[in-house]
């Protein structure tokens, strides 16, 4: 089992030191000599590798130990040359690894003699002598290169956390080696150390990579903050692997014939004490926050915390939250809490619960209005600190319900402009902390960010409740001119009844048109009830010449009227009855009020290429051209004193919803010709409908 151990703890080791070296080759660094660098992790990747398939006892292996501290101290040298911060201690920081180079260099040429002298059989008691000789040597030469990373740390107090952090792994490795060398001298060799040391020899080629993230441009090459979490996560997985499998191999060696049990106790107490550990929320958190505090300058990966902040808020999803509680969740995620609560400004300038996250929002205190205004100055509102101070002047201004609640733990304002939109309630992290600037300055940039999400989804909603309003507007512009135009009807057919009273033939236009008037009144009060619902009526094939006819036989009363029927039989058309009858009315109302007294109407009916021509022509004062192309057909304007300007557009509108086409051509002085193109029903369908209504 301790042969297991040894070879994948330092083959994993192998493996580490082996990528940061190839890592590190392909960068410079301004602290770390790159050349140096990398020949140091080579040579220890290529020590670990020999350790794990062949022995540590081998020769070999002592050798390239040796030939791996001279690369470190190497390395140490060009380090201590290149800094300005080691000051007047240079020189004797160099001369203190020279001295610790000639021990290695003795060490290893003791291991290469007892290599070349073993085959000759040398006397126990002079091989045992080389031994202790060699172990004394290296211990020596462990003990000074601890003193010399002791004094290159102090002398480089100044320098950037990622160099101390790997003469901090420098140190735990040279530890490593004294740890086992005096082992070894007073009690023999340990197979369970060296298994050991393969997993630490892991750990720290973590601790080295995490240096590199640290620092701008040293090497080792940075690593990202996922990647710096991961690589650690999984050097102390394998150590506490290592640790309890070594306490399982002890429970088992000392256990006598119950050490079976007790070696499978341990293995199965390890394993659920990993998984408990593993699964621990706070433990999680603890973790990040230690990481980040020590291994990393800033607290926060503003990249990633950015990418995923926006993610958050733009991207919902099938079935996703709302847009409070995205906001809420996205700036919680910032600082780990595990819930949040937003308020929203009201309309009386009072905050009220929006949306909440993992929590349930509480009925608006009285006292929000002394918050609203506190927080309107941008302020981020730590609750920790008020609470410490109750008297305090920020602590008349927060609800009372907020500070009583235990787990509120800062108040972030959302400013868009000058104005404040809302604010968000955080509640207590896992681990809890004070806030310091990076917290601040981000929950200050993530809350302006979030305000203008509100503020974007709030200007949406006043757009779509403007475009109903819109629509409604337009709607009863519509039935103002129809009522206009019922109105017209009836005062020409009440001015003509003076003169035509006597007329049989006129009282018979009189009642038809007043029974159409009436009818059309009707109407237009269903639709304004009903909100429009004779909108939907379906295309069908209509008697396009019997409407005509009909239309003027109604508008007869009021004004004279003629109507022409092409030379052949004019083909149904695919319309909407009430639609095409209620554009006919409009264009002949405006034919009628531009014509003098006395001036016919014309109706024209035609069949032309597979579509039906529909012509209302007028003999009145005609449009001139600018007008007819810029004005004729925009809503409200109109050349008539009391006109609503909508009795072309609505006319155009209704033709187009039933796929035709409305054309105009007019000539000042001349008058002016609507006409209206429908496409015709098809024979066979055109014919069935006009059986059936026969």
């Amino acid at each position: 089992m301790d042969g297991t151990l040894i070879l994948w703890g330092h083959a994993l080791a192998a493996l580490l030191f082996g990528t940061l070296a190839l890592a590190a080759a392909r960068r410079t660094g301004r602290h770390w000599p790159r050349r140096g660098l990398v020949a140091a992790l080579a040579v220890t990747s290529l020590w670990a590798l020999v350790v794990a398939g062949i022995d540590a006892r081998d020769p070999v292996a002592r050798l390239l130990l040796g030939a791996r501290n001279m690369a470190w101290l190497g390395l140490l040298v060009l380090l201590i040359r290149r800094s300005a911060g080691a000051g007047g201690s240079s020189r004797a920081l160099t001369a203190l690894c020279a001295v610790v180079a000639l021990v290695t260099l003795l060490a290893a040429g003791l291991a290469i003699g007892q290599g070349i002298a073993a085959p000759l059989g040398l006397p126990a008691s002079l091989a045992t002598a080389m031994e202790r000789t060699r172990l004394a040597l290296v211990m020596m030469a462990a003990l000074g290169a601890l003193v010399l990373v002791q004094h290159l740390a102090d002398a480089q107090r100044r320098a950037q956390g990622g160099l101390r952090l790997a003469l901090a792994a420098l140190g735990g490795m040279w530890a490593l080696d004294l740890l086992l060398a005096a082992a070894a001298y007073a009690q023999g060799w340990s197979a369970a150390l060296v298994a050991l040391r393969g997993f630490a020899m892991a750990g720290v080629a973590g601790l080295l990579a995490a240096a590199g993230s640290r620092a701008d441009d040293a090497a080792p090459p940075a690593l990202s903050r996922t990647a710096a979490m991961r690589s650690l996560a999984s050097v102390a997985v394998l150590i506490y692997a290592g640790a309890a499998a070594l306490v399982a191999h002890l429970a088992a060696a000392f256990g006598g014939s119950h050490g079976r049990i007790y070696e499978t106790a341990v293995v199965c107490g390890a394993a659920a004490a990993l998984l408990a550990l593993a699964s621990t929320p706070w433990l999680r958190a603890w973790t990040r926050v230690k990481v980040a505090k020590h291994l990393f300058r800033h607290r926060y990966d503003y990249r990633t915390e950015w990418q995923r902040f926006t993610a958050t808020l733009g991207h919902p999803g099938p079935g996703g939250d709302p847009l409070g509680v995205r906001i809420v969740r996205a700036v919680a995620d910032l600082t780990d809490s595990p819930a949040g609560l937003l308020l929203a400004m009201a309309e009386d300038e009072r905050m009220i619960p929006a949306a909440a996250w993992n929590c349930d929002p509480q009925d608006p205190d009285p006292a929000d209005q002394a918050l609203v205004r506190h927080l309107a100055t941008g302020r981020i509102v730590a609750l920790d600190a008020i609470r410490a101070d109750p008297h305090g002047a920020e602590a008349a201004c927060i609800p009372a319900a907020v500070l009583a609640d235990p787990l509120a733990w800062v108040v972030v304002p959302l400013l868009h402009g000058e104005r404040l939109a809302g604010a968000i309630v955080l509640a207590r992290p896992p681990v809890d902390r004070a806030l310091d600037w990076e917290d601040l300055d981000l929950l200050r940039v993530a809350g302006r960010q979030a305000a203008s999400y509100l503020a974007e989804d709030r200007a949406h909603a006043a757009l779509a409740d403007a475009a109903r309003f819109d629509e409604f507007n337009r709607r009863f512009a519509f039935l103002l001119h129809d009522i206009k135009n019922v109105a017209s009807q009836v005062a020409l057919v009440a001015r003509n009844a003076e003169r035509h009273a006597d007329n049989a033939d006129f009282r018979a236009d009189m009642i038809a048109t007043l029974r159409e008037s009436a009818a059309r009144m009707t109407t237009l009060l269903a639709r304004l009830g009903q909100h429009d619902a004779s909108r939907s009526e379906p295309l069908r094939p209509v008697d396009a010449a019997a409407l005509v006819a009909s239309t003027a036989a109604i508008r007869r009363a009021q004004h004279p009227i003629e109507v022409d029927v092409g030379p052949a039989d004019v083909p149904p058309v695919l319309a909407a009855q009430a639609r095409l009858a209620q554009v006919l009315d409009h264009l002949v109302q405006n034919a009628v009020e531009a014509s003098g007294p006395g001036v016919a109407v014309r109706l024209r009916i035609a069949a032309v290429d597979g579509q039906v021509a529909i012509e209302v022509i007028d003999r009145g004062c005609g449009m001139s051209p600018g007008f007819v192309r810029d004005q004729l057909f925009r809503p409200f304007v109109s050349t008539k004193p009391a006109g609503f300007g909508i009795g072309a557009y609505e006319a155009r509108e209704l033709v187009r919803a039933m796929d035709g086409r409305l054309d105009v051509m007019s000539r000042e002085g001349e008058g002016t010709r609507f006409r209206i193109l429908l496409p015709a029903a098809p024979p066979v369908r055109g014919a069935a409908t006009l059986e059936a209504a026969a």
